[in-house]
């Protein structure tokens, strides 16, 4: 039986259950009976509402309608009315909730009671939202199409909710011209394009045959992953970030594990719409097949249907959610740790050097101590916590850090030192930019202090050689040089050649990795932008520069500056920012590219 009631509502034994798994106090329930004066007026002015309901094989569905406020209103005590444009035919909760629609000569009149509907009024460009739940009990859908649907549901429970992960966006409405892709289970190519470019989905789920809940889900674009993709049904995974503690879709998935899931292109006006089975993973599990994660959920398909343009409004991209943390990847897109590292427990890093290259470049050596011998090849990162040094513990809202709610404070670094070589076997250096929270602590730590970090791995494999005799082509961008650096002394420096575009104000990296390797100039286009002309500090480093070897660009690396390395190489190699990445791929079609993130 329940055990905690506001009002009328209680918990129900699959929420409870979930926070016993997740080890987080049980608070009041915020629910409350009936549509609360709040929820009625935001009501009004909410453009979209996702609407779920439950086929006959008790299987949960996601729809999303709407296109402009006022469609949906208000019309008695707790009884609220839909009137919206919608596809009557091959949205699925249309179908569910009309699918005992007579003949037109009837005149489109459907009076059917009982049918469970659950809701989440929304206003995405002003980042709010209300939960519904309720009954429908009257209803018409004309048979023309694009359909026109009238809904009244009697509303039974009602909750607001906070805006975290609400990517901004301005509804517009539009035309409907639904047209059917594909309805099997195993997705076709453009409907993973869309789940890739997905930064918001909404969720129903149910818990038994008593209530119902629909939700949104959101993040950066992709943060949906597609974990397989069979004939038997594809299978998803996604995150679940910290939020607001009460996990009532969970809490539904527990004792229920089904749910049903829209996905909008709002773009387009395309959009997916599947139902299957969940899996609730937590701790280990969730890391496991989504890294970083402590909370995550797997849903395999059973059904899924693909509709071209099937949307009656669109959606005009704004400011993303600041709580929205980095896509998280599958093992499988990520190299992960080496095996033999990746279980150890007994490793930890000391910082035990500091050096500034520039205002927001440092180098940092660390000394490894570690039970049993550890090993590393060049061009790997090393992966470090950083939390029982940052970790502030859980927080609902944390406007001032909005990022940390999810961080679990670990950290990938490109180890810039050639293991063994230059300095004591169980040293290593990276090479960091300050950017975010944990290199901000680095920046600020002074090397005395003795900071000592668990010490998770070594991973990745981003391996340069000129054992064949090639010209081996190398295009960095800024700190991007880093696994370059690595691996030079494997390296035949007459048969590299290194692009590198550098900010004017990183020049003391350039200096310092002149100074450190003075036969590279010869092998060197380097690229400096910004700035119109060097500072009374970097004068010296600059005059060092523009009279080397190195063949020296005051502007933007274009697509002519590597074609002449295009004529003899074949395989490239790149490490850089998404923009000059994404120019560089363009710029080298036809070509082996073997590239770096910087984000791991």
């Amino acid at each position: 039986m329940p055990s905690i009631f506001i009002g009328s509502v209680p918990w129900h034994d699959g929420e409870e259950k979930v926070h016993q798994l997740l080890r987080v106090p049980l608070p009041d329930n915020p629910t409350v009976p009936g549509l609360s004066p709040n929820g009625a007026n935001f009501l009004r002015t909410a453009p979209l509402m996702a609407v779920g309901t439950i086929d006959s094989q008790g299987r949960p569905w996601t729809t999303l309608w709407g296109g402009k406020s006022g469609f949906a209103e208000p019309v008695g005590q707790s009884m609220i009315r839909l009137r919206t444009q919608v596809d009557n035919t091959y949205d699925p909760v249309a179908k569910m909730l009309f699918k005992d629609q007579p003949d037109e000569d009837d005149g489109g009149i459907f009076n059917e009671t009982q049918k469970m509907i659950s809701g989440l009024a929304i206003d995405l460009e002003q980042r709010r939202r209300w939960k519904l739940f309720g009954r429908m009990v009257a209803g018409t859908l004309t048979v023309d199409r694009p359909g026109q649907a009238d809904v009244v549901v009697k509303i039974e429970e009602s909750l607001g909710n906070c805006p975290k992960y609400l990517n901004k966006r301005h509804i517009v409405p539009a035309e409907s011209k639904p047209k059917l892709v594909s309805d099997s289970p195993q997705l076709t190519p453009a409907a993973i394009k869309l789940i890739s470019r997905a930064n918001t989905i909404f969720v129903s789920s149910r818990h038994d045959a008593i209530n119902m809940d629909t939700n949104i889900r959101g993040g950066p674009p992709g943060f949906v992953r597609v974990e397989s993709n069979t004939t038997k049904g594809a299978v998803l995974l996604y995150p679940e970030y910290s939020g607001n503690r009460l996990y009532q879709t969970l809490g539904n998935l527990q004792t229920t594990p089904l749910a049903g899931y829209v996905i909008p292109d709002f773009d387009s006006g395309d959009v997916l719409y599947v139902t299957g089975h969940t899996e609730i993973l937590a701790g280990k599990d969730a890391a496991a097949v989504l890294p970083r994660s402590n909370l995550a959920v797997r849903l395999t398909l059973t059904v899924a249907i693909f509709v071209e343009n099937g949307l009656a409004f669109r959606g005009e991209t704004g400011e993303p959610s600041p709580y929205n943390p980095a896509v998280r990847y599958l093992p499988t897109e990520r190299s992960p740790i080496s095996a033999e590292n990746s279980s150890r427990t007994d490793m930890s890093a000391t910082l035990i050097k500091k050096e500034v290259l520039t205002p927001n470049i440092n180098r940092f050596r660390f000394r490894v101590s570690s039970s049993k011998p550890l090993t590393w090849t060049p061009g790997q990162y090393a992966t470090m916590s950083f939390k029982d040094e940052l970790d502030m513990g859980y927080s609902h809202m944390r406007d001032d850090d909005p990022t940390s709610l999810n961080d679990d404070y670990v950290r990938t670094f490109t180890v810039s030192s050639y293991p063994g070589r230059e300095l004591p076997a169980n040293e290593f250096e990276l090479m960091i930019r300050r950017h975010g929270n944990v290199t901000d602590h680095l920046f600020r730590t002074n090397e005395r202090a003795g900071l000592e970090a668990p010490l998770k791995g070594f991973g990745g494999s981003f391996r340069l050689s000129t054992d064949d005799g090639s010209i081996v082509p190398f295009v960095a961008g800024g700190i991007g040089i880093t696994p370059f650096l690595a691996q030079l002394p494997d390296l035949e420096f007459s048969l590299v050649r290194l692009f590198w575009s550098v900010s004017s104000e990183d020049l003391g990296l350039v200096y310092d990795t002149f100074q450190r390797w003075p036969r590279l100039f010869a092998s060197t286009t380097l690229f400096i932008t910004g700035g119109s002309a060097p500072s009374d500090a970097n004068r010296p480093m600059w005059d060092a520069i523009a009279g080397s070897d190195a063949q020296v660009h005051r502007r933007r690396m274009g697509a002519a500056d590597l074609e002449e390395a295009k004529q003899v190489a074949q395989r490239w190699y790149l490490c850089a920012g998404i923009k000059l990445k994404q120019s560089v791929l363009g710029w080298l079609v036809g070509k082996d590219v073997v590239y770096e993130d910087f984000d791991y």
